[in-house]
């Protein structure tokens, strides 16, 4: 694999909740390919992996597309993002991967799928997301983070 903007980020605590992992990644083609784990805690009372988990798996494979493809200069912050659930997912390994199919000056298009560890795709999506310079959207002083929430 080779080197990415990765190789020193500090996964955020979402991130590391679903297991991510960077796989491999083609930047100069806006290619990403992440490892999560679909954990038993992520299931719903059918025994499958949660769509809103899934969703949240996609969202983190196609904003670090973007990532990856502007060498860490550019962070996405999700406009829109539609998602087909075509397989349900069991637990275990999940893989997603993502190509930017268009990076404007403010907006990235941005199209993802999650496969199964026997390579059924399990969901695909695509997304719009605001382009926002790195440096300002996970820099913030404290003074300007979100409270948090009441007990």
């Amino acid at each position: 694999m080779i080197s990415t903007v990765f190789d020193n980020f500090t996964a955020p605590p979402s991130s590391k909740l679903l297991g991510w992992h960077l796989l491999d990644a083609r930047p100069s083609d806006g290619w990403i390919r992440i490892g999560f784990d679909g954990k038993r805690d992520f299931c719903n009372p059918a025994g499958f992996v949660q769509g809103g988990i899934l969703s949240a798996m996609l969202d983190d494979t196609m904003g670090p597309a973007v990532f990856a493809m502007t060498e860490g200069k550019l962070y996405t912050a999700t406009i829109t993002m539609t998602v087909n659930f075509l397989v349900p997912a069991k637990p275990g390994p999940i893989t997603g991967e993502a190509k930017v199919t268009q990076l404007g000056k403010t907006v990235a298009f941005v199209e993802g799928r999650l496969m199964a560890e026997d390579s059924t795709v399990l969901a695909m999506a695509t997304t719009s997301a605001r382009l926002v310079e790195t440096a300002k959207a996970i820099a913030a002083p404290a003074s300007s983070r979100p409270a948090a929430l009441p007990a």
